[in-house]
C-alpha cells in the first residue's frame, strides 16, 4: 500500500512539473493575492479631504486647523468664502469634511461659554463617515483639554479632569487594521490553493481518460487521493511558510505564539481544505467546471463568512449558522490567536475540533457522492 502511494504522488509530481499553469496557481497566484488584498484593504482612513468656513478667523480656529492637518489623517484643500459653497465642494467630492467654526468662536471660549462647532460630513460611505466623525471628536476632546488648561492657569487655579481615561491596546497597539486582516489573507489564499489544485489534478485525471485504467488497477480510492494530497499538502505547507515570511517582510506580520502549534493547525486546515477540493472533484467532469466551482466555493465564503472582514458576531442569526460552511472561518481565529495574541492550546482547541469535524463531513460526503457515480 505505502509503495502504490508514493508511485501516485510520484507521478504527481512529474505531471506538476510539467504543467506551467498550475505551478503558476502554487506559487504566483497566492503571492499576487497577498500583495493586492493586503495593501488595498485597510480599514485605516488616511487623507480626509478637508474644507474649512472659518468665520472667526482667529488664533484659536488656525490652531485647531493646524492640529488636524499635522497629521496624516487630514488635508486641507479649501478655505471657503460663503456659506454657499459647503454643499458644492461637498456635491462634487472636493471634500469629504467640512468644518464650520463660528464668528463668535475664541470670544465664546475666553468668556468660559461652550462653543459649537458645526461638522458637515459626506455620508455616502457610512464607513468612512464614522471613522472621520470619531476622528474629530478625539482631535475636539484634545483641544478642549488644552484650552481648559489654559484657562485655568490664567485663572490661577489646577485643571481638573474628574475622569481620566488612559487606554492601552493589547495584540496589536498601533491599531494597524492590516495586521488584523492578513491573518485572513492568508487562510483565504491557502484555501484556494489547496481546493483549486487537488480539484483540477483528479478532474485532469478525468479529462484524459487515465481514471478508468487506474480504476481497473489494484489501486484502491483511498490510496489513489493519499498518494494525490500528500505532494499537494506539502506544497502548501511550503507555500504557507512563504507566505508568513512575506507578511513579515511586507506588513511585519510576526508569529508571536507557538510555531509547532502554527504547523499542525495549519496541517488540520490543509486537509480540510483538500477534502472539500476533493468532493467539488466528484461533482465536476472538466477541469474548467472544477476551477470555477472551486474558486466560488473558496474564495467567496472565506471572504464574505469567515470574519475575514465583516465580523460574524454583527450578522444575523441565521446568517451566522451559514457561515459554519467554510473551514476558514475556525482557521481564523486560529491564526489571529497565534500570530497576533501568542496563546497557546486552551484559547482555541475546539476550533481545531471543528476543523477536524468538518474535514470528515466533507470527506465522507465525497465518498457517497462517488460511490454513486463512480468518478474516481
Amino acid at each position: 500500500m505505502l509503495r502504490r502511494i508514493l508511485a501516485i504522488s510520484k507521478k504527481e509530481v512529474r505531471q506538476l512539473m510539467r504543467d506551467k499553469r498550475m505551478l503558476y496557481v502554487l506559487f504566483v497566484f497566492p503571492f499576487v493575492l497577498l500583495i493586492l488584498f493586503g495593501y488595498a484593504i485597510n480599514f485605516d482612513v488616511h487623507h480626509i479631504k478637508l474644507a474649512v468656513y472659518d468665520q472667526d478667523n482667529s488664533v484659536n480656529t488656525r490652531d485647531f486647523i493646524n492640529r488636524l492637518t499635522s497629521s496624516s489623517y487630514f488635508d486641507l484643500v479649501d478655505h471657503l468664502n460663503k456659506e454657499n459653497q459647503i454643499r458644492t465642494v461637498l456635491d462634487r467630492g472636493a471634500a469629504q469634511v467640512v468644518i464650520v467654526f463660528p464668528d463668535d468662536f475664541s470670544q465664546n471660549i475666553h468668556s468660559g461659554r461652550a462653543v459649537n462647532l458645526q461638522i458637515l460630513v459626506a455620508g455616502v460611505d457610512a464607513n468612512t463617515a464614522s471613522v472621520i466623525t470619531n476622528y474629530l471628536r478625539a482631535a475636539s476632546a484634545t483641544f478642549s483639554a488644552k484650552l481648559n488648561n489654559e484657562l485655568s492657569r490664567v485663572r490661577g487655579r489646577e485643571a481638573m479632569v474628574p475622569i481620566n481615561l488612559e487606554p492601552r491596546f493589547l495584540y496589536n497597539p498601533d491599531l494597524n487594521s492590516t495586521r488584523y486582516l492578513i491573518p485572513g489573507l492568508i487562510s483565504m489564499i491557502l484555501i484556494m490553493t489547496a481546493v483549486i489544485s487537488i480539484a483540477l489534478s483528479i478532474v485532469r485525471e478525468k479529462e484524459r481518460g487515465t481514471m478508468e485504467q487506474i480504476n481497473v488497477s489494484p489501486l484502491s480510492s483511498v490510496e489513489l487521493l493519499l498518494g494525490k494530497t500528500i505532494p499537494y499538502t506539502i506544497i502548501a505547507l511550503f507555500v504557507a511558510s512563504l507566505i508568513l515570511l512575506a507578511g513579515y517582510l511586507l506588513f511585519d506580520v510576526t508569529i508571536k505564539g507557538s510555531i509547532i502549534l502554527l504547523f499542525i493547525s495549519t496541517f488540520i486546515f490543509l486537509f480540510a481544505s483538500l477534502n472539500l477540493g476533493i468532493l467539488v472533484s466528484t461533482i465536476s467532469d472538466s477541469q474548467q467546471v472544477a476551477f470555477q466551482i472551486a474558486a466560488l466555493i473558496s474564495l467567496l465564503p472565506s471572504f464574505l463568512l469567515s470574519g475575514f472582514v465583516f465580523p460574524i458576531e454583527s450578522m444575523p442569526p441565521v446568517i451566522q449558522i451559514f457561515t459554519n460552511i467554510t473551514p476558514v472561518k475556525f482557521y481564523i481565529v486560529i491564526l489571529r490567536d497565534i500570530l497576533l495574541k501568542g496563546v497557546g492550546l486552551e484559547a482555541f482547541w475546539d476550533q481545531l475540533i471543528y476543523l477536524v469535524l468538518f474535514s470528515i463531513f466533507f470527506l465522507g460526503l465525497a465518498s457517497i457522492i462517488n460511490r454513486k457515480s463512480k468518478t474516481i
